[in-house]
């Protein structure tokens, strides 16, 4: 972790856009260089929520918010200025405090916009048994976006390792999918970390449909996953038949091959036949037996992947229906609370209305 040495704000700023709220200006001086942030109060507010939560209370209060006077503090100087002081000495308690757990924390250099070193950043891509996640909404899509280009080199492995393997070289084939597996068992344990953030964010007040449409991402990158895990799994190995050198499924078997197995006298080219004559492709003619038996399976595999993805599919839209149908019940209902309201209310003007043609 780059070393900080002071923490000061400068300044506040009232901004306009989505809404009127105001800005903080963090200036952060470290060892070797000196950066500025702008912070929200809520999001001063949300970093005290989590070191709470994960290591106690920190060692200075939370400045608290100006609960009878929401509209006046975004234009009350004097309030304004009380604030920017004592959020400048929560930061710098923090900074100061004997105990480091606080200013260690993944919370407060996230906030702090604190670069991680490339032991830090290895560290964090360990997984949840090296550094716990506590996330942000921001960064778990963070962290998801980095997931899906974990996935993309998995894939540039697994064709590396194909390629490698046409050319008949298979030390550095095998090289290359043993690495994709390394990359995938790492991708595995790091999404169940995202999920346990994802149910975090839900006690934390995200609303179900950002928390659905979320859970569909992890259910995505899962589906990949398994994906990609049968495809590492078939890996293709050298052909076993006597006088193949070759890779299976990419080699054709030599003339001696045939010739042991059909017979010298053979007039016309070798072919296959199984209960009737087929006619050869250009992507079955090199193939010997075990060659085609490969081939098939690997076609098998595909089409039972995407039979598992179209499940995986119409699943998500089954749930979708599901959510979007209990969602039209409530409103129906609260149409109804409304219009049973309106017809209370409406009787009681009725009546208000008689007794005052009375007076």
């Amino acid at each position: 972790m780059t070393a900080i040495q002071a923490i000061f704000i400068r300044g506040y700023e009232e901004r306009s856009s989505p809404k009127a709220h105001t800005v903080y200006n963090i200036d952060i001086q470290a060892s070797v260089r000196s950066w500025q942030m702008w912070r929200r109060y809520s999001e001063f507010d949300d970093l005290h929520s989590e070191l709470c939560k994960s290591f106690g209370p920190p060692p200075a209060p939370l400045p608290p918010k100006h609960t009878f006077s929401i509209l006046r503090s975004h234009s009350d100087p004097k309030l304004l200025e009380e604030r920017k002081v004592g959020l400048e000495a929560y930061l710098r308690a923090i900074l100061s405090a004997k105990d480091d757990k606080w200013r260690e924390s993944h919370a407060f250099k996230e906030f702090l916009g604190v670069p991680l070193t490339r032991a830090g950043a290895a560290l964090a891509s360990a997984g949840p048994s090296a550094l716990p996640r506590h996330f942000t909404p921001a960064s778990w899509l963070d962290e998801h976006s980095e997931l899906q280009a974990r996935l993309r080199d998995v894939w540039a492995d697994i064709n590396k390792r194909d390629a490698l393997s046409g050319q008949g070289d298979v030390s550095s084939a095998h090289k290359s999918n043993v690495a994709a597996k390394a990359k995938l068992a790492g991708v595995l344990s790091r999404i169940g970390t995202l999920g346990k953030g994802l149910q975090e964010l839900g006690m934390a007040g995200m609303n179900e449909g950002e928390i659905q449409r979320r859970t569909d991402m992890v259910a995505r990158l899962q589906d990949d996953c398994e994906r990609l895990g049968k495809v590492v799994s078939i890996a293709r190995q050298p052909s076993r038949i006597p006088g193949g050198g070759g890779v299976l499924g990419k080699v054709p078997a030599s003339e001696t091959s045939r010739e042991a197995l059909l017979g010298a006298q053979t007039a016309k080219p070798p072919r296959r036949v199984f209960g009737a004559p087929l006619q050869e492709t250009e992507a079955t003619r090199p193939l010997d037996d075990a060659g085609l038996l490969g081939t098939q399976q690997v076609q098998i595999q595909e089409q039972d992947d995407q039979l598992d993805q179209l499940t995986t599919i119409l699943r998500r839209q089954r749930q979708l229906g599901e959510a979007i149908n209990n969602e039209i019940v409530q409103q129906i209902e609260m149409l109804d609370d409304l219009n049973s309201e309106v017809d209370r209310v409406g009787g009681k003007m009725q009546n208000a209305q008689r007794t005052m043609k009375r007076l």
